[in-house]
């Protein structure tokens, strides 16, 4: 059996789409959420919700703008009003989340 032309040009494609997945996966750039008695609150909503959305929600208490811990000048979002999303990129020190 003999591999023809649109066979070669179908491995390059599949070659070419995984190598692009393994160059763009790396290091996971985004500080995990300290696990220190600041935030111990919204590990135990956690435990207890079992819902990211949950504990998100003590995330503003603290972290506001202006007046409140600050963000870092190249954080992508500052959320102002409605429901922050913190643990979207920010995970939590736990096994398996």
């Amino acid at each position: 059996m003999r591999i023809s032309k649109k066979d070669w040009i179908f491995i390059a494609v599949i070659v070419a789409v995984f190598g692009t997945f393994y160059l763009i996966s790396g290091e996971e750039k985004t500080t995990r959420v300290p696990l220190d008695d600041i935030h111990k609150p919204s590990y135990e909503l956690f435990k207890k919700t079992q819902s990211k959305m949950e504990a998100d929600k003590g995330c503003p208490a603290c972290h506001y703008e202006p007046g409140g811990v600050p963000f870092p000048a190249k954080h992508p979002v500052k959320p102002k009003e409605g429901p922050s999303r913190c643990l979207f990129c920010h995970k939590l020190k736990l096994a398996g989340v």
